[in-house]
């Protein structure tokens, strides 16, 4: 499990093998009116499995690519990863988020924000096809038009419709791209002028770059290379497919990031797509953390420099926060319906706070002052960057796709049995 902060206590463990295991456990648990859950990579939360039974997809991680028809198969317990490095080859990519070792389909589900979403939208939109077995333990497949298909693109991260065993997507004609990442010292640049140089650079962006600004202060422990040890550190991470391939071009598109203050790193660069996990460098070792994501539908940015502000040095605790740029392709309406929310916010706050002896406390503490900073422009919570509050559904959705999502969940799972 990736996250360590909060245990469970399954009735029963099933490690499925393929969908057999996985249709025998759903009927086991249904049988004996047991709750189910389904974990693979555990980068989220596992769900209430106290007692109940907690399936295992891990194994189901076969990735088939098909080259014309710019597609892949995908097993549920896959992770991007492998997807990638399947694609790769054909010169191809799919839609993944910035770490190759989160799950497909848990990121699928709650819409999948991605290094290239500005470009070609949320990963929901893309899929082709989901095989499902639904709490009953029936196997279900499931295509565009479909109603449960509509509500578990989008839903499935907060509402529980059964257990996804295979995934088919649509892959994009990207083999590079021009990005990485630019960090500053916060001690020699100020944080608030990097992030207004960075507002400023983003607003001019076309839909072709996506790109984020990082902020957070490292510890000052002898594992960190010298040079992050108690640092505060602002960093602008970037993906470009809009360039014609020449590094000049791509150059001349970062020019004024580089501007913004002394440099600390700089990795930006042409790279093949396989080394887009550089990027942003998130980090591959289990830990305990707390976090949210919070969806504005316009910048304040004096509003932004609070939150800096509250999250930085003067914070007294590691607190790793970001702002997504959202916007571009990410604000279309899907081809098929589905139930990814807030497609008109055009900012996204990722606060992600590791925790210590102290629990969850005081994190929440902080995080409540990070969400009156920006209540004002807040228009609901991401589904994908909830890493705490799993059970609290307030703000996932606007009123009317909450509505919709609990009458698909009372419809398919009257008993509750999927958690």
């Amino acid at each position: 499990m990736f996250q360590t902060a909060f245990t469970v206590a399954p009735g029963r463990l099933v490690a499925a093998t393929g969908p057999d295991d996985v249709r025998a456990a759903v009927r086991h648990a249904a049988a004996h009116g047991l709750a189910v859950t389904v974990t693979n990579t555990g980068h989220g939360l596992a769900g209430p499995v106290d007692g109940g039974v907690l399936l295992d997809t891990s194994a189901l991680d076969e990735v088939v690519v098909d080259p014309r028809a710019r597609t892949a198969r995908i097993g549920g317990g896959a992770r991007w990863g492998q997807v990638v490095a399947a694609a790769a080859p054909h010169g191809l990519a799919p839609l993944n988020g910035s770490s190759p070792g989160v799950g497909v389909v848990g990121y699928l589900l709650g819409g999948g924000l991605g290094i290239l979403g500005r470009t070609y939208g949320w990963a929901a939109d893309h899929v082709r096809s989901l095989d499902l077995v639904t709490p009953d333990g029936e196997s279900r497949h499931l295509a565009p038009g479909d109603e449960l298909f509509g509500a578990v693109l989008g839903g499935g991260a907060a509402h529980r419709f059964g257990v996804v065993t295979a995934v088919t997507v649509d892959l994009v004609p990207v083999a590079r791209l021009y990005g990485g990442s630019i960090a500053f010292d916060g001690a020699e640049a100020a944080p608030a002028e990097v992030l207004r140089g960075y507002l400023r650079w983003a607003r001019a962006l076309p839909a072709t770059v996506t790109s984020s600004l990082a902020a957070l202060v490292y510890p000052d422990l002898p594992a960190l290379p010298p040079h992050l040890r108690g640092r505060y550190v602002l960093s602008v991470r970037v993906a470009c497919t809009g360039y014609s391939g020449s590094t000049a071009e791509g150059e001349r598109l970062v020019a004024p990031l580089r501007a913004l203050g002394p440099v600390m790193s700089d990795s930006l660069r042409e790279m093949p797509y396989t080394e887009s996990p550089t990027i942003h460098a998130d980090p591959e070792t289990p830990h305990a953390y707390w976090g949210d994501g919070i969806l504005l539908d316009a910048l304040d940015e004096e509003a932004l420099a609070e939150v800096l502000r509250l999250t930085g040095p003067a914070a007294g605790r590691m607190a790793v926060v970001q702002l997504n740029h959202l916007g571009g392709a990410l604000a279309d309406a899907p081809a098929a319906p589905n139930s990814v929310p807030y497609r008109e916010a055009a900012w996204l706050v990722r606060a992600l706070y590791p925790l210590g002896e102290d629990g969850p406390g005081p994190v929440r503490e902080l995080h409540a002052r990070v969400e009156r900073a920006l209540a004002p422009r807040t228009l609901g919570r991401a589904v994908n960057f909830v890493f705490g509050d799993g059970e609290r559904r307030e703000g996932l959705y606007d009123a009317e796709t909450a509505k919709r999502l609990a009458a698909v969940e009372s419809e398919l799972d009257p008993a509750n049995l999927s958690g």
